[in-house]
């Protein structure tokens, strides 16, 4: 257990991923700022190596608990999440028909392929 500074036992505290980010980002203009010598700029990136090995942690914990929220109800259901990688196009489903009275030119073409709100 972590001690504060009068040496009594503190409660642990999960660490937040956002808290690694903000504590990464400052090693980060500390050592684009160009004021460290190079022992600290070397113990800059030290600390910034270990804050993204630990982000790291924090974010495959994250991937491992939605997983398992996914598989809760005992059908494999795990999408391994994958940057960069588009989804499966969904199945087109065909117009529907115009209704009555209405000629073919009333109706407005659809949008192009490459219109996708997402």
């Amino acid at each position: 257990m972590a001690k504060d500074s009068k040496g009594k036992a503190a409660e642990e505290v999960p660490e937040q991923y956002g808290d690694v980010v903000q504590r990464l980002e400052d090693v980060v203009a500390r050592l684009e700022g160009g004021t460290l010598t190079l022992e600290e700029s070397l113990k800059s990136f030290e600390d910034g190596i270990k804050l993204v090995r630990r982000g790291e942690q924090l974010l495959n914990a994250a991937e491992k608990r939605i997983e398992e929220l996914l598989n809760e109800d005992g059908r494999d259901a795990v999408v391994p999440l994958q940057a960069g990688v588009k989804p499966p196009a969904m199945p087109s489903t065909p117009a529907p028909a115009p209704s009555r009275g209405t000629s073919g030119a009333a109706r407005s073409a659809p949008p192009p392929e490459d219109d996708v709100p997402f």
